[in-house]
């Protein structure tokens, strides 16, 4: 056997093992209870992290565009070096 597949197979009763303590034993059913509630608003938090970010990247965006305009670079030029609206900024 080698080391791949070795470290697959230990890998895979690693797994094995965490799934059936956390769905067959009753300490598993209550480590689950308590880490649900948490893993929600992980979830949450990476969302809200998310919709900031997309904040952030159209301010700098719109940032951008404003530069362009105000050094007179709105015409065809500009156009064709950023096509889409993702590519206007170059952060």
């Amino acid at each position: 056997m080698d080391s791949r597949a070795m470290a697959a197979a230990m890998v895979g009763a690693v797994v094995g093992c965490v799934a059936g303590y956390l769905f067959f034993t009753d300490e598993g059913r209550r480590l689950r209870r308590q880490l649900e509630p948490a893993l929600d608003d992980f979830a949450r938090e990476l969302n809200s992290f998310r919709t900031t970010i997309n904040k952030a990247v159209g301010v700098a965006n719109e940032g951008w565009h404003l530069l362009n305009e105000a050094m007179g670079d709105t015409g065809q030029a500009a156009q064709s070096r950023y096509p889409s609206a993702r590519q206007t900024s170059p952060f």
